[in-house]
């Protein structure tokens, strides 16, 4: 297997030390780290499943960016399991920067947002938003979580290790 290289892993981040800062820093930490992950991986390596539930690391890019906009932009998803694959269409640098866009859009949200106790300010009538706390606190479980995917999947396509 060829190995594309091994990086350091980066430390979590300094942050400021009210909540926000903390919250927010670790996020982004995150965010930044998913998407080193899946930018510049090789097709069709990127979309091809390395395990049986047949998730793969393009997938996993795209999943996350219906996350985003659903928590923090007010979309609906109808089908959370078509979410984990990118369209066909859709190649490596595409997912990565609409992932990007996505994050730069929700931290424009963010920033308005003074109070973590209050809902998360987002056009979605039937549904009640949850508090900024509750939103970035699941935003970093679900983006640690793929992200910890993506470190194996990038290790098993190409060796690439580190954040």
């Amino acid at each position: 297997m060829p190995t594309a290289g091994r990086r350091r892993d980066t430390p979590p981040p300094r942050t400021g030390g009210s909540e926000t800062e903390v919250l927010r820093g670790f996020l982004d930490h995150l965010r930044t780290s998913i998407a080193a992950k899946v930018d510049g991986a090789p097709e069709p390596q990127v979309r091809t499943a390395a395990v049986p539930s047949g998730t793969n690391l393009l997938g996993l890019l795209n999943h996350l960016t219906h996350v985003e906009r659903s928590t923090f932009l007010g979309d609906e998803v109808t089908d959370w399991q078509a979410t984990f694959h990118a369209a066909p269409a859709d190649g490596v640098a595409d997912v990565v920067a609409r992932y990007r866009e996505t994050v730069e859009r929700a931290n424009d949200v963010l920033d308005g947002c003074a109070d973590l106790g209050a809902p998360v300010p987002r056009p979605r009538p039937r549904r009640p938003a949850p508090s900024v706390r509750w939103a970035l606190t699941h935003m970093i479980e679900e983006t640690g979580r793929h992200a910890g995917h993506a470190d194996i999947l990038r290790e098993l396509i190409d060796g690439a290790t580190g954040r």
